[in-house]
């Protein structure tokens, strides 16, 4: 069994900062990319920003310059650090990681947290 456990999240005015943090925990044997992903009412669920497990990232446009994404590989842990935030920026945050589990030697899966919710506003 794999859990991912995301926190950070909360009300920030424009302009402003916050951290999310995801720790992945389990029976875990390997965790290949992991991401962010956010979903905002009445939107489809979009990709924030991605790292593999050698430390490439992507990201969304509309994020680019103001948000990065990094992992520590020790703790099974990736980090969003959310900088210079807009009002477009609120919606519920979901972290993502490709698992692969001591269960299933050769399987990847990808698993979910449960969302963090982020808003922006004054």
């Amino acid at each position: 069994q794999v859990q991912l456990v995301e926190s950070g999240g909360g009300l920030v005015q424009p302009g402003g900062s916050l951290r999310l943090s995801c720790a992945a925990s389990g029976s875990i044997f390997s965790i290949n990319a992991m991401g962010w992903y956010r979903q905002a009412p009445g939107k489809q669920r979009e990709l924030v920003a991605a790292i593999t497990s050698g430390g490439s990232t992507n990201y969304a446009d509309s994020v680019k310059g103001r948000f990065t994404i990094s992992r520590d590989n020790a703790k099974n842990t990736v980090y969003l650090q959310m900088n210079s935030l807009k009002p477009e920026d609120t919606a519920v945050y979901y972290c993502n990681a490709r698992i692969t589990t001591r269960q299933a030697m050769g399987v990847l899966l990808a698993y979910w947290g449960q969302g963090t919710q982020v808003t922006v506003s004054s």
